[in-house]
């Protein structure tokens, strides 16, 4: 009679832990029942190249979530970044560029350590709030959501040619590198599906190797007995602010190689795409919990549901539906694993 009950516990403790994967990766089978030719290898690339931005700022909030905290801001923060990076890269060959006055190409160190500055400024704004004026994350980061979109707005329409319209004409040094391929055995390998992963790799690290990624799992476990032990709870909620908005910055220079058009809509509900990518791979509102290669299948699977839908032509409209679902099923099960540990 235990060994039955002690296996029903573990089967219930296994579906409450995978239950999401398993429904997702039910709808991706049924629609290879439906259509097999969507998992032909063109297919499978764009996912992938579509899930890398999303998961570079995955990797980034997933911190924030670990710390018990979360991001609103990332969306518009990305759009005002890759639209400084944007304007930094318009081929000098363009007659309305936004700065006439550069005659030659810059370097792509300088429009990707511009972004990277954007992005850290928000997130160091947001990590102060956080941090030393005890201020919620949701607040801080909605309030600066608001104010980076009126940045964009504002940066966009500052255009010399008067006109308000998207910045685009890039040079091509900078869509080949980052939004360039690589050949591989026949095969035109995403170079920004590269640069995915070596990120992933790095944050693993960071994550599991470091003295940062121990005393970010204490704080968000703990705060008080972090605290306690010695952790320096402030710099450590600044430092993991910090990393993020580094993500955030790459992945806006990424994201505007990808899209080859940066308008004041650019980056609208990113946010809810990262934050759902952390919860699905496993990273917990609650605070503490969470792994780097939880958030990589996370992106990539939501990623997958959604270009799925559009390879069926479901509307659009019913496309936000079964996103928002799959957010408010995420979190529930979030909810779950959290009661049935205490």
């Amino acid at each position: 009679m235990q060994k039955a009950a002690k296996k029903k516990m573990k089967a219930s403790e296994f579906l409450l832990n995978y239950a999401l994967y398993i429904i997702l990766i039910t709808i991706l089978v049924v629609v290879c029942i439906i259509d097999p030719s969507f998992l032909s290898m063109q297919n499978i690339l764009a996912i992938l190249k579509q899930a890398s931005t999303k998961g570079i700022l995955a990797l980034g909030v997933a911190g924030l979530i670990v710390l018990a905290g979360t991001d609103l801001s990332i969306g518009r923060v990305v759009g005002l970044s890759a639209a400084v990076t944007a304007s930094l890269v318009q081929s000098v060959t363009y007659s309305a560029r936004y700065f006439p006055q550069m005659t030659k190409q810059l370097p792509l160190i300088v429009p990707l350590l511009a972004a990277i500055a954007v992005a850290v400024i928000f997130t160091l704004i947001n990590g102060f709030g956080v941090a030393y004026l005890k201020m919620h994350a949701f607040i801080i980061t909605l309030g600066t959501q608001l104010i980076a979109y009126g940045c964009n707005c504002l940066f966009i329409e500052a255009q010399p040619s008067g006109s308000a319209q998207a910045l685009s004409t890039f040079e091509s040094n900078f869509k080949n590198k980052a939004a360039g391929s690589i050949n591989v055995f026949g095969l035109k390998i995403p170079l920004v599906v590269i640069y995915f992963l070596i990120i992933a790799c790095i944050m693993w690290v960071i994550w599991n190797r470091t003295r940062l990624g121990k005393n970010m799992f204490a704080v968000g476990g703990n705060m008080e007995a972090a605290a306690v032990s010695g952790v320096n709870v402030p710099r450590t909620i600044m430092l993991v602010f910090l990393m993020a908005g580094i993500l955030y910055g790459i992945a806006s220079f990424l994201e505007a190689a990808r899209i080859l058009s940066v308008g004041s809509n650019t980056g609208l509900n990113y946010e809810t795409d990262a934050i759902s990518a952390a919860v699905i791979g496993g990273v917990s509102f609650s605070g503490g919990v969470g792994t780097i290669q939880g958030v990589v299948i996370g992106a990539i699977i939501l990623q997958a549901i959604n270009y799925c839908m559009l390879f069926l032509g479901i509307n659009p409209y019913l496309q936000y539906i079964v996103r928002g679902l799959i957010i408010i099923l995420a979190v529930a099960i979030d909810v779950r694993k959290y009661i049935a540990k205490k």
